[in-house]
């Protein structure tokens, strides 16, 4: 089962939803405060009325679709960060976990990549995503916060 990669649409909002749902519980349940990661995944409908917004809105997703099920999603965007040093960001690249190290997240990555420099944040203790990002030009930049939602660490990263 190949996965195929293809632009998100307004229909594709409930079960990208599900699929961001399931990858925050692969991806951050051995860094989250489980009480906080449990609480924010309580609530589903959140996820899916922020997918139905941004579905419509942009920046566009580009969704990796294996047997019909979704599987992994990315997106860029412009940089939210009035202090980073980019004009673009990678606001996400999720991937579930059975197609972690599969070559797919930087498919997904090189089909989103911006021209133009692009920074994120990772959770710090995210060791794997890291060297994912390390891999692909990003350096951290020094700048960390707290990301309260969910009890953990994060740092910025950018590519020039």
């Amino acid at each position: 089962m190949t996965p195929t990669l293809r632009a998100a649409v307004p229909a594709d909002a409930e079960a990208g939803a599900a699929l961001h749902v399931a990858c925050w519980r692969e991806a951050y349940t051995p860094y989250a405060d489980p009480a906080l990661l449990a609480e924010r995944l309580a609530t589903p409908d959140r996820f899916e009325s922020a997918w139905r917004r941004q579905l419509v809105d942009g920046p566009p997703r580009v969704l990796a679709e294996a047997d019909g099920e979704l599987v992994g999603f990315a997106v860029v965007g412009d940089g939210r960060d009035p202090d980073a040093p980019t004009p673009r960001e990678l606001y996400a690249i999720y991937l579930r976990a059975a197609w972690w190290g599969t070559g797919l997240g930087q498919q997904l990555w090189d089909a989103v990549r911006p021209e133009q420099a692009c920074s994120l944040w990772v959770l710090e203790d995210n060791a794997r995503a890291r060297r994912f990002y390390a891999r692909n030009g990003f350096v951290a930049d020094g700048s960390r916060e707290l990301y309260e939602g969910l009890g953990t660490w994060e740092i910025r990263m950018v590519r020039p």
